[in-house]
């Protein structure tokens, strides 16, 4: 059963998630009927979820015969050890993460220009830095590229996140963590007591 303390009711923070993870995996079901997991990059543009492959193979083939489809994309912030909370037993060592999940349906889109449009929210994520010609349909290079490869839209219909940072533990319990974590200074230890502070802000006290 799902945490409801976990669960992140603000659906812009799970786009913020989205927009800032470049890597996720689609749930198909296959051509002959097999569930099916495939890793691949994306981007979450204007509201839905977009990957770039092959025009042929068994994921397009899949996607042609049963368009409904899920998507996840995760990333683990930091291992919290046992011994962070507990001298002797290895029951309270776990993983602080967040995670989105979605449903929809998958389209493969045609429309030139929005295939353009889409490959340049691709090199603004994974290159802002630039150093390349802006995508331009009138430039023969760019437009036989994108008529070559299969741009894949995820319209969704449901959208759930899950932001695991302690909330569910007492104040001194996390307090005691996100000490231990920034002594222990690995690379995403500070980020993850950061994400602990963000998640677990006290409550305005009720004056009613």
């Amino acid at each position: 059963m799902r945490r409801k303390e976990f669960a992140v009711e603000d659906r812009r923070e799970a786009e913020k998630f989205l927009e800032e993870t470049s890597y996720g995996f689609l749930g198909l079901v296959t051509e002959s009927g097999d569930p099916s997991v495939v890793p691949l990059n994306f981007v979450y543009f204007r509201g839905a979820i977009y990957f770039h492959g092959s025009q042929a193979g068994e994921k397009m083939n899949s996607l042609r015969r049963h368009n409904r489809v899920c998507f996840s994309a995760a990333r683990e912030y930091a291992v919290i050890p046992s011994y962070f909370t507990d001298a002797k037993y290895a029951c309270p060592a776990t993983v602080f993460f967040k995670s989105v999940m979605v449903r929809g349906k998958a389209e493969i889109v045609q429309d030139p220009g929005e295939k353009a449009e889409v490959f340049a929210a691709f090199m603004r994520k994974l290159q802002p830095e630039g150093g390349y010609s802006a995508i331009d349909l009138n430039d023969e290079v760019y437009a036989r590229q994108i008529r070559g490869t299969a741009i894949v839209k995820i319209h969704i219909e449901e959208m759930t996140a899950k932001f695991k940072f302690g909330q569910n533990w007492p104040e001194e319990k996390r307090a005691s963590v996100e000490r231990q974590l920034l002594e222990r200074g690995r690379e995403a230890d500070a980020e993850t007591a950061e994400q602990m502070r963000r998640y677990n802000k006290p409550k305005p006290a009720d004056n009613g």
